[in-house]
């Protein structure tokens, strides 16, 4: 039998990989989940794996449907700018309390954490998402918000940006962005991070953000044009 311990353990580990499957942009978008197929492929009881998918839906990242079971959280226009905005806000009010408490720890988490987000391909041979470069991405984006005093407020940032995740990789946007210098806007937001520039290191983390939500928003309305020609 096992023990509620041992079944929070595997709830853990369910939730990372289902977590990372979504953002690796293998779970379609709106697509619901199976529970007995899925519990079956992960090996674990169906209890384990709603306990998971709970976690997942207290991020965004699924959608609990009463009585329904669980659907991958969907691609809209609306929801996308509502996550923006509250990046946005979030987003710049960690940053500025990370380089207001952040040590030389913190610092040289930082450069070590855009030292290997610059040395890792975006893209693989096939044209998608390298996972190497994705995991390098979100660890520093997240290490730049590590440094503040409220590892709550760095808790809500890092479940919006897996949000934000969702939408690049269904939609491979960023990757094949040829107007843009994805590369440059980190080295900025690092460099005037260390700087201890809050107010240009903000104002550069919300223009980065608010670029990546224009091109998927640009993506969205080619998908709904492409749909309601095909309609």
């Amino acid at each position: 039998m096992t023990s509620s311990t041992e079944k929070a353990t595997l709830a853990e580990v369910v939730h990372d990989r289902l977590r990372d499957e979504l953002l690796r942009g293998e779970l379609a978008p709106g697509s619901k989940v199976h529970i007995s197929e899925t519990a079956a492929r992960f090996g674990v009881s169906p209890s384990v794996l709603r306990e998971a998918l709970t976690r997942l839906a207290e991020r965004g990242l699924v959608i609990a449907m009463p009585q329904r079971g669980f659907t991958v959280s969907d691609l809209s226009v609306e929801g996308l700018q509502d996550l923006t905005r509250a990046r946005t806000l979030i987003e710049a009010i960690a940053l500025r309390e990370s380089i207001a408490d952040g040590d030389l720890t913190w610092e040289s988490s930082v450069l070590a954490a855009h030292h290997r987000l610059q040395r890792t391909p975006m893209t693989g041979d096939d044209g998608r998402f390298n996972p190497d470069w994705s995991e390098a991405h979100r660890q520093f984006h997240h290490v730049l918000l590590a440094g503040g005093s409220s590892k709550r407020l760095t808790g809500i940032a890092d479940g919006l940006r897996d949000c934000s995740d969702l939408y690049i990789h269904w939609s491979r946007t960023l990757a094949h962005d040829d107007h843009r210098d994805a590369a440059a806007e980190h080295q900025q937001i690092a460099d005037l991070t260390l700087a201890r520039d809050a107010d240009a290191a903000a104002t550069a983390l919300v223009a980065h953000i608010e670029r990546t939500t224009e091109v998927l928003i640009g993506y969205a309305a080619a998908v709904a044009e492409a749909d309601t020609a095909s309609a």
